[in-house]
C-alpha cells in the first residue's frame, strides 16, 4: 500500500484553493461571511474593532497547520536516515531564504504592479516571471551532472535578480526588498523557526509544548512598556524580513507538527485490515461531527453568539470523545486528532472574550488556538474521506494542488489572468458582477482554471520545491 497520508495533501490543497477562491470572487457584492470578518462589504475597509471569523479566516491557519504537520515527514525522516541536526538547520534556513526570495519576486511581477492600467508588457513580464520560477524551484528530471543542475538554477536566479533591478514598475515604484508577499514571507519565517524548533524537540514532545508556552508568554508580556520582554518583541535585525510578532503563528505550526507525528505513527502501523476492522458508521459519524464543529464555530463566532456557540460545542466534543474512546488503527488516529482538536477548540473559546474577541488581525490567542483546533478537525475529516474511504478520484482536485502549493498559489495571477487578457476575453468577466451568485461563480471559474493548470503540472511530475 502507498504509504502516504493523502489527507495532509488534501488539507494543504483545500487551503490553497480557498485562498485563491477568496481572492477571485466579486470584490464587494457578496454577503459579509464571504470575506474576511474584518473587511466587510461594501467598502471592504479594514476595521480592527470587528471580531468574529469566516471561512476565509481559516484559509491561512489551515495552510500553516499543514506546514507543521509535514515536519515529521520531511525533517524526522531525514534525521532517522542519518542527517545531522546541523544539516537540518542549514536546510531550514536555506528554505526560508528561498521562500523569502519567492515572496519578493512574485510581488514585483503581478501585472497590476508592473503597469497601471495593465498592458501587454505587464502581462508578458508576468508570464516570463512564471516561466523563470520553473528552473529555480523544480527538480529537473533529466539526467545530468550535479554541477549542470546548479548552473541552471544559479542562471535562473541571476536572470530573476536582473529583472527585479531593471524592470520599470507602475506609479514610479522601484525595486524594494520590503515590498513582498506577506503571506509567503510569513511562511518563510515559519519554515525557519518552526523547523528549528521541531529539529531540537522532535524527540521530546514536552519540550516542544514548553517552547509553545514560553512563546505565548513572550507574546503577551511583550506588550508591557519598558520591559525586557518588550525589548525582545520589538527587536528585529531585518525589518523587511522578520518581526517577532510573526512568531505568533508558531502557535498553529507547533500543534500541526504534533498532528503530523500522529499521522506518521499511524502510517507505520497502517494496513488493509485496519480499514476492515473499523466500523463504517463511526467513520460516517466522524465526517458529520467534525464538519458540524467547524460550521458551528464559524456561524456562532461570526454572529457573536458566543454563549450559544459554547453550549452547542460541548455536547459535540463530548460525543466525539465518547465515540472514539476505544479502538486501534484508524480509530486510534482519529481519537488522537479529535482529542487534541477538542482541547484547542475549548482553549480558543475560553480566550474568546480576551483581546476584544476573536480576530484575525491582529491575531488573538483565541484565533490562533481555535483555528488550530479546527485544523485538527479538518485533517480528521479528510483522513476519513481520503485515507479510510479512499475517495482518490473525487479528492484529486484537492490532493494534487496540495502537492504543488507554490505553483497553485501564483498560477492565477502570473499565468491565467495574463493569458486571458492577451486573448482579449478578460472583459467578459464584467458580466459576472451582475449579482452575488455571478460574483461567486467568477471566483469558482478562475479558481478552477488555477486548479486544472496545477493538476496538469503535478501529473507530469513538475513540482516547485524549496
Amino acid at each position: 500500500m502507498n504509504k502516504r497520508a493523502y489527507a495532509l495533501d488534501a488539507l494543504r490543497g483545500y487551503a490553497i484553493i480557498t485562498m485563491v477562491l477568496s481572492a477571485t470572487v466579486a470584490w464587494n457584492s457578496l454577503p459579509g461571511w464571504m470575506y474576511h470578518a474584518q473587511t466587510p462589504p461594501p467598502d471592504r475597509a479594514f476595521d480592527a474593532s470587528l471580531s468574529g471569523i469566516t471561512w476565509v479566516d481559516l484559509v491561512f491557519p489551515f495552510f500553516l497547520f499543514a506546514m507543521g504537520a509535514a515536519f515529521p515527514f520531511s525533517i524526522k525522516k531525514r534525521f532517522e536516515k542519518g542527517d545531522t541536526k546541523l544539516r537540518l538547520v542549514y536546510e531550514a534556513i536555506k528554505r526560508g531564504v528561498q521562500l523569502t526570495f519567492f515572496a519578493i519576486f512574485i510581488q514585483h511581477f503581478y501585472p497590476y504592479v508592473l503597469s497601471n492600467p495593465q498592458d501587454v508588457r505587464a502581462w508578458l513580464l508576468s508570464i516570463l516571471c512564471f516561466i523563470i520560477l520553473f528552473p529555480i524551484f523544480i527538480r529537473i528530471p533529466l539526467k545530468m551532472p550535479d554541477w549542470m543542475r546548479t548552473v541552471i538554477k544559479v542562471t535562473a536566479y541571476v536572470i530573476a535578480i536582473v529583472l527585479l533591478l531593471t524592470t520599470q514598475y507602475a506609479n514610479e515604484r522601484t525595486f524594494d526588498v520590503s515590498f513582498n508577499n506577506i503571506i509567503i514571507l510569513l511562511l518563510a519565517n515559519m519554515a525557519v523557526f518552526g523547523s528549528v524548533i521541531y529539529i531540537f524537540t522532535m524527540q521530546n514532545l514536552r519540550a516542544r509544548i514548553g517552547v509553545l508556552l514560553i512563546l505565548m508568554a513572550l507574546l503577551l508580556s511583550g506588550q508591557v512598556d519598558n520591559s525586557w520582554t518588550q525589548a525582545i518583541y520589538t527587536y528585529t535585525p531585518l525589518p523587511w524580513a522578520f518581526h517577532f510578532e510573526y512568531l505568533q503563528y508558531l502557535l498553529i505550526v507547533i500543534p500541526g507538527s504534533i498532528a503530523g507525528e500522529y499521522l506518521m505513527e499511524w502510517l507505520k502501523q497502517h494496513n488493509d485490515s485496519s480499514v476492515e476492522s473499523t466500523n463504517k458508521w463511526k467513520a460516517i459519524v466522524m465526517i458529520l461531527l467534525t464538519l458540524a464543529i467547524i460550521i458551528v464555530n464559524l456561524a456562532g463566532l461570526y454572529t457573536h453568539c458566543t454563549v450559544l456557540n459554547l453550549i452547542i460545542n460541548i455536547p459535540l466534543l463530548i460525543s466525539g470523545v465518547f465515540l472514539l474512546r476505544k479502538g486501534t488503527g484508524f480509530i486510534k488516529l482519529w481519537r488522537e486528532l479529535f482529542t487534541a482538536g477538542a482541547f484547542l477548540v475549548v482553549l480558543g473559546l475560553c480566550f474568546e472574550p480576551f483581546q476584544g474577541g476573536i480576530k484575525k488581525d491582529p491575531a488573538t490567542l483565541s484565533y490562533l488556538f481555535l483555528t488550530s483546533g479546527l485544523a485538527f478537525m479538518a485533517l480528521l475529516l479528510l483522513n476519513v474521506i481520503c485515507d479510510y474511504f479512499r475517495c482518490v478520484k473525487s479528492t484529486r482536485f484537492l490532493v494534487m494542488p496540495g502537492q504543488n502549493p507554490m505553483m497553485a498559489y501564483v498560477v492565477g495571477d502570473l499565468l491565467i489572468m495574463p493569458v486571458i487578457n492577451l486573448l482579449g476575453i478578460a472583459s467578459l468577466l464584467v458580466y459576472f458582477n451582475e449579482n452575488a451568485w455571478m460574483g461567486f461563480l467568477r471566483g469558482v471559474v478562475l479558481t478552477a482554471l488555477s486548479v486544472l493548470v496545477t493538476m496538469f503540472f503535478t501529473r507530469i511530475k513538475c513540482f516547485w520545491r524549496t
